[in-house]
């Protein structure tokens, strides 16, 4: 039988996408399947996408199979992170004056360097390698990276049409302005930035089964099922955490997760909320307002979840797609909770005439609840109170339940328990929770932006949040909703004026 493989290191997230149901075998560091070298096993391999440069967790066992497959003529598809595991080198210095160089296996003739997309995206092709026979149009995937600026003589397989690119609007004319696919000389390994290729273009995957020559799809389809399985029945990757299972679905619930500014944690709490419940055998959602979905996939790691096409809630022309279209989809899934990350402080673009521009007016539309949680690292604990009251404040003001405050990186217990009652008798809330201060000596791999390291960050985040929070408590606070409306500008005013 035909057999196609997935590597499945610490730092991948092969649950991101489907790969057009085709991975029929998982592929783990040592190269190895039953015992046997992958390269004289499979057909094809696909390498998802992730941390796998930032990580470091692919060694010589896999990279060597990877690299004889590839000798061999056959098909290799690297996506994101694959794709620069296959490249020359990847510059992951984002934040720093020099370059820091990770060497790749320099299969396909590329570096990579810094740049960031995270928009739905549409690609003009390249006829230069066997996946793209036929593929007359554009082809449609999603990009969602840090690394993805490409250079290099490789033969081009497609070019992005991006619209935001390292956080601004630059691409008015709509021109197809991001080199984000090549191929080895060959054509037989496959580089690309744009996840769901596979999925989203039906002519890419049959050309992948006539190279291969798939004769039995109902074997493939079979095998791959239990794939999928394997898969799910474990919180991340080589962790040894087994999922329950899966409890019976009756309708959605949700919370969101806001904050009063940038830095305060929300991304962290999201990912170790994400795998504690996962834990608990609940089929969780991840959903990001606005369009820097890059903020989920740490929890999308832990879930082994799908990056849904509707996991970016629209807020003006920023995201994918509109809430109101979100929770009817979503109220008819088999997803358990929803938990949705705002972005920056619910009040970020309040007072923006376009509607809805920030978290707060999301949560409005819905009557979403929430955890609202402040950041004690710069002001203290003391300031974060009395900000995270104002917050609350208003919050209630526009109608927003806050289900619970949360202050993030306490240093001081005593102080902490001083400035709680303050809280408790100036909000409508009962439940102040904390987290401490994460004592690390070193913190790099834990920046989301930044050299993130998926199997450390989400390690740390899910021990925090589980020694420190009542999960079952928290998951009472989710609730049912259905959307209702969006409130106009001058309702927003009236409410905050």
């Amino acid at each position: 039988m035909t057999r196609i493989g997935l590597a499945y290191v610490s730092g991948a997230v092969p649950g991101f996408e489907d790969f057009g149901n085709l991975p029929t075998d998982i592929v783990k560091e040592n190269g190895l399947i039953n015992g046997n070298k992958a390269s004289k096993e499979l057909d094809a391999l696909i390498i998802p996408g992730g941390t796998l440069i930032e990580s470091n967790d692919i060694n010589m066992g896999l990279n060597t199979e990877i690299k004889k497959m590839a000798r061999d003529g056959k098909p290799i598809i690297g996506i994101c992170a694959g794709f620069q595991l296959l490249s020359n080198q990847i510059d992951i210095g984002r934040k720093s004056p020099v370059p820091i160089v990770k060497e790749g296996l320099g299969i396909i003739d590329v570096n990579f360097s810094p740049l960031i997309t995270s928009d739905r995206v549409k690609a003009k092709v390249f006829d230069n390698s066997f996946l793209v026979k036929n593929q007359t149009e554009d082809v449609n995937g999603f990009h969602t990276h840090t690394y993805g600026k490409v250079e290099g003589d490789a033969k081009p397989l497609f070019y992005s049409q991006v619209q935001r690119i390292n956080y601004g609007d630059t691409n008015k004319k709509g021109e197809y302005n991001i080199f984000s696919g090549a191929c080895n000389d060959d054509g037989n390994v496959i580089g690309t930035m744009i996840h769901g290729i596979l999925d989203e273009n039906p002519i890419l995957v049959e050309n992948l089964k006539q190279q291969i020559d798939i004769q039995n799809l109902d074997d493939i389809y079979n095998r791959n099922n239990e794939v999928k399985k394997f898969l799910h029945r474990e919180v991340g990757i080589n962790s040894g955490i087994k999922v329950p299972p899966i409890k019976p679905n009756k309708k959605p619930k949700y919370l969101m997760i806001g904050s009063n500014g940038s830095d305060s944690g929300k991304t962290f709490i999201l990912t170790g909320l994400a795998g504690a419940i996962r834990k608990r055998g609940y089929k969780v959602a991840l959903l990001k307002v606005g369009p820097d979905v890059r903020d989920i996939i740490p929890g999308l790691y832990l879930t082994k979840g799908k990056m849904e096409d509707f996991a970016s809630i629209k807020i003006g022309h920023l995201g994918w797609k509109d809430i109101e279209s979100t929770i009817k989809i979503l109220n008819n899934s088999d997803y358990d909770i929803v938990l949705i990350e705002g972005v920056m402080s619910v009040f970020t673009g309040l007072l923006n005439e376009k509607v809805p521009f920030s978290a707060a007016e999301i949560a409005m539309s819905s009557k979403i609840p929430m955890i609202l949680a402040t950041g004690v690292n710069k002001g203290g604990i003391e300031s974060a109170a009395v900000d995270i009251v104002a917050h609350e404040n208003m919050l209630n003001k526009l109608g927003v339940s806050v289900e619970a405050i949360l202050l993030n990186k306490v240093y001081n217990e005593d102080i902490f328990d001083t400035v709680k009652p303050y809280i408790i008798e100036n909000t409508n809330v009962e439940d102040v929770l904390k987290l401490p201060k994460l004592k690390s000596a070193d913190m790099r791999g834990f920046i989301p932006e930044v050299e993130i390291r998926y199997e450390l960050f989400t390690k740390y985040a899910l021990d925090l949040i589980e020694e420190n929070l009542d999960i079952d408590k928290i998951i009472n606070m989710a609730r049912e909703v259905e959307f209702e409306k969006i409130y106009s500008f001058d309702e927003i005013k009236r409410k905050v004026i």
